[in-house]
Order: structure tokens, then C-alpha cells, then sequence
């Protein structure tokens, strides 16, 4: 896959899970959000609590998973240690980390409170 079509396709993936989670009634405060450590690919409101969602995609469910490394995890808890700084309750604030995988035919998995420190 090319540079362009996979950027493409990764934004096409992201729009079907902010989707899913607009369905389930929850509201998305900010997508390819970009702090001083990385980026985090969707930031959700659920009522009271954040729900920071990294988005991966590929062939398979299983093939999407393994694409999360070890220091992409330290990325995206650091980037959401900094967007919590700017919530009313600060780190204090309820939080989860969801990785939502999607596969080539658009299937959404949701794995909820997937990335724990």
C-alpha cells in the first residue's frame, strides 16, 4: 500500500469508529489529537469519563493488534497525561484506553480498557 492510500485508508478506518462510539451515545471531543509526545488518534466522551482510542488497522483483527508496540503505549499514555491537563479535573479526571481494530472489511473490534499502567 502506498504512503497516500494507506493514510487514506487510515482515516476511512477512523471515521467507522468514531462512528460506532457517536452510535453508542458518546461524543468525540477531538480526533488526531497532537501534544508534545505524539498523537492520539481520538479522544471520546463517555458522560463523566475520557476514553482515549487508538485506531489501528489491517487485513485482520489479529494482524491490527500486533501493530501496537511497546513504545507506541508509552506514547499515548504520555500524550494523554498532557490532553488531561486541560480537563476541569485535570489527571484526576476518569479515564480509559481502548484500541479499536479494523479489519479489510470495515469489521470494528473494540477492545475496552485495553492499555493499563
Amino acid at each position: 500500500m502506498s504512503g497516500k492510500t494507506s493514510y487514506l485508508a487510515g482515516l476511512a478506518a477512523e471515521d467507522c469508529v468514531a462512528r460506532h462510539y457517536v452510535r453508542q451515545g458518546q461524543v468525540v471531543a477531538a480526533r488526531r489529537w497532537r501534544g508534545t509526545y505524539g498523537e492520539i488518534d481520538m479522544v471520546v466522551r463517555d458522560g463523566d469519563e475520557l476514553v482515549f482510542v487508538e485506531v489501528k488497522k489491517s487485513r485482520d483483527f489479529l494482524r491490527a493488534a500486533e501493530r501496537l508496540t511497546r513504545a507506541q503505549l508509552k506514547r499515548i499514555y504520555s500524550t494523554a497525561s498532557e490532553f488531561l491537563c486541560g480537563e476541569p479535573r485535570g489527571q484526576m479526571t476518569p479515564s480509559r484506553f481502548d484500541v479499536a481494530l479494523v479489519n479489510a472489511s470495515g469489521q470494528i473490534q473494540i477492545v475496552e480498557n485495553a492499555i493499563g499502567f
